[in-house]
């Protein structure tokens, strides 16, 4: 059976394909199955494939018909791009061009940072994958730098440096190709930086324009930062941010405050905690919703930004939907800004007593004010959020929401922060910055959401939390991976486990699926690795998160980089 599998998916002989990609071919990625252009599977980030030839009646005879190694031994939360028949994958220090059909090299472009950029990087060395236009290849480098290669041979066109890692900065995002700049953020919150978004000149990499993400002297919002707390104000910008091609708007998401501790810094601190909507030919703001205003929780909010249409009140609406980290689901009218709806999503929240649909600002709690007044609390959501980077996914075919969603706590004290370069600027005591679960509940589930009232069709039990991105197809299968590295499937519409592989590491990353010859494939990168892994002694130590065993099982997890290729086994 295996050689008739292996028979179907090599069909080696055709020519590979490194030709032209249009504007036109990523706008509409989302509905050219045979590639996968955009992160996201689309400018809307749906991660959505109409897809069915895998559904979730046959998908027990999913196999694997090869796996690639990227000879890493670092996380790899890399989303491939393929374009007839080349696989496109990134590492944090290496770009690879695979053959779809055999998952042979075809190229392999490495490169060096400095040894000292891992110091200022928070929260695990990784890259998040590539964008891809007219023949080149765009991705970025830890060090901060952007870089446009060739897709035929991997060889440099342009490089062109928009970080510093002297100043705290790095890159670990894929950038956002639009018609008229390639777009990139920067990472970097817990070190003191100033935000920014960039463009850049598709053909040249020259320096088009930056939005800063803290509002500085003259720039509207400058009066919500006092003194010259702007200046280290934070506002990472540390994921890609969405597209919509007729509106001509960007939606680009904005980090925590600098520091966490948020009475130094008392104001609204514009842009912090936002999404930015943009014009992609100048970084102008047309509009902006912030989620957490002061932001004193670390409440992120880079996370991906879904762009659909739903029928609200009998009326059709162009929607964003953001499922925050701050525990709320929004739904926002992404023509104008207009909140839609907002509501609670994760079991356990205290900060905020509910979201104000008037003013659209959240109604501080008791246990906030206590904060504000110096006493030390225990926070739900923690700083690892209801949801952390790894990105949801929705079905236009379920009208549902498919992400993975954390319940976890944190301790929090405020103290004088100390700005040190190279070091955390946070503002809290770390010491008391220890990880709370409720007792006998998982603290971590992957959850089928209603967008407009947040509750859960389904939800599936988690023992350590899944830290990679989801994918929905019109097989009403939901496909997600553990850390414990198994990647699996779930029926959309009952939330029923029904298929799985062990991978042989952690999966932190983001499937996609396509077809070749129409054959349908699904992609997965393995590989242990990110925040949860990494950094989970920096607040508080692995002890805190679950039992013993549990701990034992994360950490016996192996490092190791590949990428996995599935299809199904002719019957």
């Amino acid at each position: 059976m295996l050689k008739r599998l292996l028979g179907v998916a090599v069909l080696a002989t055709l020519p590979f394909g490194a030709g032209a990609q249009s504007i036109d071919d990523l706008k509409n990625d989302a509905n050219t199955p045979d590639n996968v252009l955009t992160l996201g599977m689309g400018w809307d980030q749906k991660r959505y494939s109409p897809l069915d030839q895998i559904n979730a009646k046959n998908v027990k005879r999913l196999v694997p018909v090869w796996n690639y190694s990227l000879g890493d031994n670092r996380g790899q939360e890399s989303q491939p791009i393929i374009h007839e028949g080349r696989m496109y994958v990134t590492t944090h220090d290496a770009t690879h061009a695979i053959d779809v059909r055999t998952g042979r090299n075809i190229w392999v472009q490495k490169f060096e940072y400095p040894p000292e950029t891992p110091r200022i990087v928070c929260c695990g060395i990784v890259n998040r994958g590539a964008a891809i236009l007219d023949g080149l290849l765009y991705r970025v480098t830890l060090d901060g730098f952007v870089v446009a290669l060739k897709t035929e041979d991997g060889s440099e066109v342009w490089r062109s440096q928009a970080a510093s890692i002297e100043e705290g900065q790095s890159m670990t995002l894929a950038p956002l190709v639009t018609p008229s700049a390639v777009i990139t953020g920067i990472s970097g919150g817990e070190y003191g930086i100033r935000g920014y978004i960039d463009g850049w000149d598709l053909k040249t990499g020259k320096h088009l324009w930056r939005r800063f993400t803290v509002a500085g002297p003259g720039e509207p919002g400058h009066e919500t930062w006092p003194g010259d707390t702007w200046k280290h104000g934070g506002g990472p910008t540390w994921i890609t941010g969405s597209y919509d091609p007729d509106l001509n708007l960007v939606y680009w998401g904005t980090g925590n405050g600098g520091p966490w501790n948020a009475e130094f810094r008392k104001g609204d601190n514009l842009y912090i905690a936002s999404t930015l909507a943009m014009r992609p030919e100048t970084g102008e703001i047309v509009w902006h919703y912030q989620y957490s205003p002061n932001d004193p929780y670390d409440y992120d909010e880079v996370g991906e930004n879904i762009l659909t249409d739903m029928t609200i009140d009998g009326k059709n609406r162009k929607v964003m939907i953001h499922v925050a980290r701050n525990g709320f689901l929004y739904v926002l009218d992404r023509t104008n800004g207009e909140l839609l709806a907002a509501n609670q999503y994760v079991k356990h929240l205290n900060w905020a007593d509910g979201i104000d649909m008037k003013t659209g600002r959240p109604i501080d709690s008791e246990l906030t004010k206590k904060m504000r007044a110096g006493e030390e609390i225990v926070v739900w959501p923690g700083a690892f959020g209801g949801k952390n980077w790894f990105p949801a996914s929705y079905s236009p075919k379920t009208g549902l929401v498919y992400t993975n969603t954390l319940e976890i706590g944190m301790g929090y004290k405020a103290i004088e922060p100390k700005l040190v370069k190279g070091t955390f600027y946070v503002g809290i005591d770390l010491s008391k910055a220890l990880f709370h679960m409720k007792q006998d509940e998982p603290h971590a589930y992957l959850r089928a959401l209603d967008p407009m009232t947040g509750e859960a069709k389904w939800e599936h039990p988690l023992e350590i939390a899944n830290w990679g991105g989801t994918m929905v197809t019109g097989g009403d299968l939901v496909f997600a991976g553990t850390q414990t590295g198994e990647f699996q499937a779930f029926d959309a519409n009952t939330g029923e486990m029904v298929w799985q592989f062990q991978t042989g590491s952690g999966i932190i990353g983001q499937p996609v699926t396509y077809t070749i010859d129409g054959t349908q494939y699904v992609t997965i990168a393995s590989g242990i690795g990110g925040a949860y892994r990494n950094y989970v002694p920096l607040l508080g130590g692995v002890e805190g998160v679950g039992s013993p065993e549990t701990v034992a099982k994360l950490t016996s997890v192996q490092p190791g980089g590949s990428f996995w290729t599935f299809a199904l086994l002719p019957e």
